[in-house]
């Protein structure tokens, strides 16, 4: 079932049976050297549990992002509940197979789940956080017109917050 839609994407709820493609970003250490370490195939299927988990007590989580030309698994997208040091707020975060990156699709699919947020869950603000090094995030976020919130650190590491307003509120 499509959750969201663009252009070139469609997102939809991860299944057990993406353990082996989403493996391919998650297990990978260049995909995933912002990162403590990369995942197992045992964490991947822990990392998909618990944004089953996440569908059923928020309605969102991270997604599977499918490229419709081919139907090709590109990774995932989505809303997932994080702490930003003592907030719990609603965060966007993807995670892109190294083979589709430069290609605008972690944004197109980010903005997506923007709007998403907005329109149809309602959230007055979305976040976005990563670690300081993580650039080509912080541009992302950037290109959804989110702004610097806050400057933290977790895990013995600089984290950057970032955050978009809903403007279309009433």
């Amino acid at each position: 079932m499509k959750i969201i839609e663009t252009e070139r994407l469609y997102l939809r709820e991860l299944t057990f049976d993406d353990i082996q493609d989403l493996s391919k970003v998650l297990t990978d250490p260049e995909s995933m050297q912002y990162y403590p370490e990369p995942f197992s195939l045992e964490k991947v299927e822990k990392w998909i549990k618990w944004n089953m988990d996440n569908y059923k007590k928020y309605n969102h989580g991270l997604w599977a992002v499918i490229l419709k030309d081919g139907e090709k698994f590109l990774g995932d997208c989505g809303i997932t509940m994080q702490m930003i040091e003592d907030e719990k707020v609603p965060e966007i975060g993807f995670h892109i197979i190294k083979d589709y990156w430069n290609k605008g699709y972690a944004t197109e699919a980010a903005m997506a789940c923007k709007h998403y947020a907005f329109e149809v869950l309602n959230y007055p603000k979305i976040f976005s956080y990563t670690t300081i090094r993580n650039l080509p995030s912080q541009k992302v976020a950037e290109k959804m017109g989110m702004q610097t919130y806050k400057i933290f650190e977790k895990n013995g590491e600089t984290q950057i917050a970032q955050v978009a307003i809903n403007t279309q509120e009433s």
